[in-house]
């Protein structure tokens, strides 16, 4: 059985991160959490739900409208979120993020994320059958 997991890499003043799973989905999913993780070690209640979509012309543009798709619903809902659910059909991807509204006292903030860049971008399907997708963050 393949892990999931997720990391971040360092990159100058901005951050790397990469989501890994079995699936490109799960991949998704886990680089979701690697932002969260960029911006706050507290955890993070899933008390409300968002459902989003987006497409692109390929599985590296779809990652990254991913990830501004997630940088935009926090922005404009004051949110963060701590669960992601990702279901990828062609370069389509619909899916829902579960948070709660920003607290800055308990979630204490490391950095603000502004976008997704092209930036390392990869989303490749490793040997083993593992998904891995990257990039950097701009924060």
């Amino acid at each position: 059985m393949i892990d999931r997991g997720w990391q971040h890499f360092p990159h100058e003043a901005d951050i790397g991160i990469c989501g890994c799973g079995p699936t490109l989905a799960s991949a998704f999913e886990e680089a979701g959490l690697a932002l969260t993780a960029a911006i706050t070690s507290a955890k993070v209640r899933t008390d409300s739900k968002v459902e989003i979509a987006c497409t692109a012309l390929n599985r590296e543009l779809l990652f990254v409208e991913w990830l501004n798709t997630i940088i935009y619903e926090m922005a404009i809902r004051n949110m963060i979120f701590g669960r992601y659910e990702v279901h990828i059909e062609n370069e389509r991807l619909v899916g829902a993020l579960w948070g709660e509204a920003v607290d800055v006292a308990r979630h204490e903030p490391a950095c603000e994320p502004k976008g997704a860049t092209y930036t390392e971008l990869r989303v490749e399907q490793t040997k083993d059958g593992q998904w891995c997708a990257r990039c950097v963050v701009d924060v």
